[in-house]
């Protein structure tokens, strides 16, 4: 499991939109967002960058923590 800082993500819809983008990738990625942090936790299978690529495109930038 990875954990990700995301400094953009406020809300549910946030959440919602970084748990698709990854499930996009892999169906059965575990997504564990925490809003009072502003940190996701990932357990996947698919590639880190592809993942950090994913939520960019959702339009929230995220880096390793």
């Amino acid at each position: 499991m990875t954990k990700y800082a995301v400094p953009d993500m406020s809300c549910g819809h946030c959440t919602a939109a970084i748990e698709s983008a990854v499930k996009a990738l892999d169906s059965d990625a575990k997504v564990t967002p925490d809003l009072e942090t502003r940190t996701v936790e990932i357990e996947t299978s698919a590639e880190e960058s592809a993942v950090l690529a994913a939520m960019k495109a959702e339009g929230y930038p995220a880096t390793p923590v």
